[in-house]
């Protein structure tokens, strides 16, 4: 599924030229990486899409292909099958396809704003800036009258105010998942409902379908996080989503770091004359195991890689190791002394 430009910028599809500019101006400045020093991979992750959604709905042609065919279509240089009613230009003798190649969010930025960052050296920046408003082939009526008034929004606060941002808590939630689906590995579906805002800083509530694939091998505390997918609110970063795995119990197994342990109840006559263990494995396999040994209290069976997958490398695993709970009769009968007193003599 291709990215949702709209989203990313926070507009309607029905957005006009004014919108996407005040949208991109509001997202660029929150998102520049300079902006962003202490989360600066995310930044930069996030300034990019910014830039990219804004260069798409800001040209017609663009627009129109990513209206009909979203982005894998406007990327993917070929329409799809029976495609019709977008105009696309011709590469060399090939098949009359538009394949769009996005530019740096750099040059957007400074194309837009007429300087490349207002957070580092502001003296430079803004002196770059203002150096080109004279001969900027840029109209003026991007930024308004006062470039700065419109691209700080009236420099209420200053670039380091707006540093301190603060982030919401982390909202964390229990992922209880089933020794079999950890085992297997799973796609599990979370419903949440949030808060956001728009452009004008009105928010209302939505709901979304978050995606969570489980793979084989997760322990109880793997985290799965949703960067910022909190409730939105003015000033505040919002918070982060967090799944935290919890394991459900198991009627069979439980669970020692990748191995899997396994308890059996048997009687004092089978632990001294010998035992077959059956057990059905997490995946739905039967193990029989016969056990030749003697029985004891503290004896533990281990049967080789039929534990749990390895997370870093499922194609490994863990143990399984069988104890035992031994069953001793509560009486026996003066013959039944005897006859153990034969068997087994001093």
């Amino acid at each position: 599924m291709g990215a949702d430009y709209y989203k990313i910028l926070q507009v309607d599809r029905n957005a006009k030229d004014d919108d996407l500019k005040k949208a991109y101006r509001k997202l660029a400045m929150k998102w520049h990486p300079d902006k962003n020093p202490d989360n600066k991979k995310e930044a930069e992750a996030k300034f990019k899409q910014i830039s990219e959604a804004y260069e798409v709905l800001s040209d017609p042609q663009k627009r129109a292909i990513y209206d009909q065919y979203g982005e894998e279509g406007l990327k993917g240089g070929v329409p799809p099958p029976g495609a019709g009613g977008a105009s696309f230009t011709g590469f060399g003798d090939g098949p009359t396809v538009f394949r769009f190649n996005p530019r740096s969010a750099d040059d957007i930025f400074t194309e837009f704003f007429g300087f490349s960052s207002p957070f580092s050296g502001m003296g430079g920046g803004l002196g770059g800036a203002s150096g080109m408003r004279g001969g900027s082939s840029f109209p003026g009526s991007l930024f308004g009258d006062d470039l700065f008034g419109s691209a700080f929004g009236g420099m209420r606060e200053s670039p380091m105010d707006s540093q301190r941002q603060k982030k919401a808590t982390p909202i964390e939630n229990k992922l209880p998942c089933s020794l079999e689906e950890l085992y297997k590995g799973t796609t599990k579906k979370m419903k949440i409902s949030r808060e956001i805002a728009d452009i004008s800083g009105k928010t209302m509530p939505v709901e979304e379908i978050l995606t969570i694939d489980i793979k084989p091998g997760w322990k109880k505390g793997t985290k799965i996080t949703f960067p910022e997918k909190g409730n939105e609110q003015p000033n505040v970063i919002p918070a982060d989503i967090v799944f935290v795995v919890d394991e459900k119990p198991h009627e069979v197994f439980t669970r020692e770091g990748n191995d899997l342990i396994a308890t059996l109840k048997i009687s004092l006559a089978d632990a001294l004359t010998g035992y077959t263990a059956h057990l059905k494995t997490l995946d739905g396999r039967n193990l029989t195991i016969p056990i030749s040994s003697i029985i004891h209290t503290g004896y533990e069976e281990v049967v080789p890689r039929e534990g749990m997958p390895i997370a870093k490398d499922p194609s490994k695993r863990g143990n399984l190791r069988i104890r035992f709970d031994i069953k001793f009769p509560t009486r026996l009968t003066a013959e039944q002394k005897v006859g153990i007193k034969k068997l087994l003599p001093c």
